[in-house]
């Protein structure tokens, strides 16, 4: 049992016994009274569940909204309550409005601050300020983006629901050696998250109800919380893409940052291989752009100073043609 869900057993727990004892105290059946407890334990408990779903700035407006809906609710209750002392049949709908006033303005106020939450200052026209990044399993074994967080390059909130920390687990606890490598790695990973102090890290006890599939709760939870989801799954991409959920693909990240290599330019690289074409030689830059090298079998096993001729930008990735410079190769 998870240290959260013991605290909500004691919460319930607790109201039940002082509903019990309070009910006993006005010589009513303890029974009852704990029953009461309960039923209003639980739905504290409930409450705080489906809060914790709702986005940050949601809840802060809803809040506000409630509340100056309630104080308006007071103030037309004020206003009514001369006309209550009124008898017969005319009283009836004044002392029903008066009593319901407040929580009718409570409820207008924190609907109304909800659903406008994108009109207010400081947010965009999607509705959405958040800062919030969630990540998915794909994302944390990559651990690149561990690398992008201890840059500095990245910064507010790093979001881990707590099913994916079980999909985690369930790759670390397997017995094919390659998902187990795979889940102890995404375990790693969060622990560099946790200690980087340029994000926070936070593990969200949420779930999504009426959906079973990780990918399908991953996109309701970002969608409900207005985050932007990170992840290299290109299926979970586009299905988010189509959701109207903001992604951030680190495959993409990597391929931007590709250095640009221009036509004339010299470069020093190691031919490693034969090319497809007669004569041709292949070689890697450290960030693993293929390097076609026209001439550049003879080469095999060199460094060799290269001109770049072209670029092509592939499905697979960057492509650049080169050949060698006049003075030839030299010995590695």
């Amino acid at each position: 049992m998870s240290a959260l869900l013991a605290a909500r057993v004691v919460i319930i727990v607790a109201f039940a016994l002082l509903a019990a004892a309070a009910a006993l105290a006005v010589n009513l059946p303890a029974a009852a009274g704990a029953l009461v407890g309960a039923g209003v334990g639980a739905l504290a408990v409930g409450l705080e569940t489906a809060a914790a779903r709702v986005a940050l700035p949601k809840l802060v407006w809803g809040v506000a909204g409630g509340f100056a809906g309630g104080l308006c609710g007071l103030a037309l209750g004020a206003v009514l309550a001369p006309f209550t002392s009124l008898v017969g049949r005319a009283a009836a709908p004044l002392l029903i409005a008066h009593g319901l006033a407040p929580l009718l303005g409570a409820w207008v106020g924190a609907t109304l601050g909800v659903r406008r939450t994108a009109e207010l200052p400081g947010f965009t026209a999607r509705g959405a300020s958040s800062t919030e990044r969630l990540l998915d399993t794909s994302v944390i074994i990559d651990g690149r983006v561990a690398d992008i967080a201890e840059a500095g390059f990245l910064d507010g909130a790093l979001v881990v629901p707590q099913f994916v920390v079980r999909e985690l687990q369930r790759l670390a606890d397997s017995g094919d050696a390659i998902r187990r490598s795979r889940g102890r790695r995404g375990f790693e990973i969060l622990e560099r998250l946790r200690a980087c102090p340029a994000v926070r890290l936070a593990l969200l006890d949420a779930d999504v109800p009426g959906e079973s599939e990780v990918d399908a709760k991953l996109l309701a939870l970002a969608r409900e919380r207005g985050a932007r989801l990170l992840t290299n799954d290109a299926a979970l991409g586009r299905s988010a893409a189509l959701a109207g959920v903001a992604t951030g693909s680190l495959h993409d990240l990597a391929l931007a940052l590709k250095p640009v290599a221009l036509p004339g330019e010299s470069m020093q690289v190691q031919v490693v291989r034969e090319g497809k074409e007669a004569g041709q030689g292949v070689a890697y830059l450290d960030d693993g752009t293929m390097v076609v090298v026209e001439g550049g079998r003879r080469f095999l096993g060199q460094r060799l100073d290269v001109v770049v001729t072209s670029a092509l930008q592939t499905s697979a990735g960057r492509m650049i043609f080169t050949k060698p410079r006049d003075n030839g190769g030299r010995d590695g």
